[in-house]
């Protein structure tokens, strides 16, 4: 499993989003509160953001632990965005570690996280690598559930999918090969967030002192009340004005149990 958030709203630091709150992303790298499953989420962690005029996002991963890299508390303190998504990873047994493997993927204008796994790796993802082709699975950037999930994602953007029907749909396909996991996705372009609710915790924030904005994330960052849960089997679109939450199609399959990893002791 993993932790991420995504972030629309008035130019905010990174620091301030990811590093800051007391229960935020940094902290949930070592000690969530809300994870169902695992225990940490040591296996590398990225942030990509938006800047003003500029379309495609900007990228930060690396391949441990949030805390260990002191270059980006720096880079976090200096930049200011009105976008971002963030995640923290904790690897699926079997998948490969390394930056390439780490979120947020990105492609032109779109970032996005998985939170979650696919049962069964490495065998699931043979009936599913078969419906790309051979250039996206030569493009993939890592051995990962996670990767091929968003070459399935960003297949569906291509082809002029909406955001929240290429991420339902991705679910329901793996629910038409009776494949099982837990399917949290969060998908960015700097304008709209999308994310789904399937296996694992959801919730979101409305409202920021300076003005609209929309925090969406795994668990919540704080105790500070406007933190809303989103049921298991939603799908969620949001502006920095408006946020709309549905039920994911019935097809969408089961999360299953998984066997929790020994991980890195915290600092």
């Amino acid at each position: 499993m993993c932790r991420h958030l995504a972030y629309l709203g008035p130019p905010a630091t990174i620091q301030a989003l990811v590093l800051d709150p007391p229960c935020g992303l940094a902290q949930q790298a070592w000690a969530p509160r809300q994870q169902r499953n695992g225990t940490m989420n040591v296996d590398g962690f990225g942030a990509g953001w938006y800047a003003d005029g500029d379309p495609v996002p900007a990228r930060y991963r690396r391949p441990g632990p949030i805390w260990a890299d002191p270059c980006f508390a720096d880079l976090a303190r200096v930049t200011r965005t009105r976008a971002l998504l963030a995640a923290v990873r904790s690897a699926t047994e079997g998948t490969e570690h390394g930056v390439g493997a780490t979120a947020p993927y990105r492609e032109g204008r779109w970032l996005f996280s998985h939170n979650g796994t696919l049962n069964g790796w490495p065998t699931a993802a043979a009936v599913l690598a078969a419906s790309l082709p051979a250039a996206d699975l030569l493009a993939l950037e890592a051995r990962c559930d996670s990767a091929l999930v968003w070459a399935l994602v960003a297949s569906r953007l291509r082809a002029e999918a909406a955001p929240a029907d290429a991420l339902a749909g991705v679910i329901a396909d793996f629910a038409s090969h009776r494949l099982t996991g837990r399917f949290n996705f969060l998908l960015t372009d700097g304008e709209v967030i999308v994310a789904t609710a399937a296996g694992d915790t959801l919730c979101y924030r409305t409202g920021h002192p300076a003005g609209p904005g929309v925090v969406v994330a795994s668990e919540p960052g704080d105790d500070e009340p406007g933190w809303i849960h989103v049921p298991d089997g939603s799908v969620l679109t949001a502006t920095p004005g408006a946020v709309d939450v549905r039920p994911l199609p019935a097809t969408v399959p089961p999360p299953a149990a998984e066997p929790e990893e020994g991980r890195t002791p915290a600092p």
